[in-house]
């Protein structure tokens, strides 16, 4: 299967986290959606971001350990939709600046808000529920 996920992750506290070549940051209490894409195989990648046993590769493998996935979503497609799913979030979540899209042009590729508005925005791009 082929598409865009999002991982929608809790932080149960503030906390600074080193991310690879970003540097320091630091993010607050509260929840999180990750937005990313696997134009090979969906379930592969979003099993890699739940291992923690995983060489850091991506900014959101250096941000995992301190937060937990919660819920994954996902829709099917055979092109990278993951720029066209943020500019649809960063209406209504707030975007950490730099994260995660180096190789495009977006503004960020992780966002956060509250629980409810991230649900709201899942249903809004009919995302389906990943089970884990």
């Amino acid at each position: 299967m082929k598409g865009s996920y999002l991982l929608l992750i809790e932080f149960k506290e503030d906390k600074s986290i080193s991310i690879g070549k970003l540097g320091k940051k630091h993010f607050t209490k509260g929840y999180y959606v990750y937005v990313g894409s696997a134009l090979n195989n969906i379930e592969k990648r979003i099993l890699r971001h739940l291992n923690k046993d995983k060489k850091t590769h991506w900014h959101i493998d250096y941000f995992l350990p301190s937060g937990k996935v919660i819920k994954a979503f996902y829709k099917e497609n055979n092109f990278k939709e993951e720029c066209n799913i943020v500019k649809k979030l960063e209406k209504s979540l707030s975007p950490i600046l730099d994260f995660g899209c180096s190789d495009c042009n977006c503004k960020s590729h992780l966002f956060y808000g509250s629980y409810e508005e991230i649900i709201k925005n899942t249903q809004n791009l009919k995302m389906n529920n990943y089970n884990f």
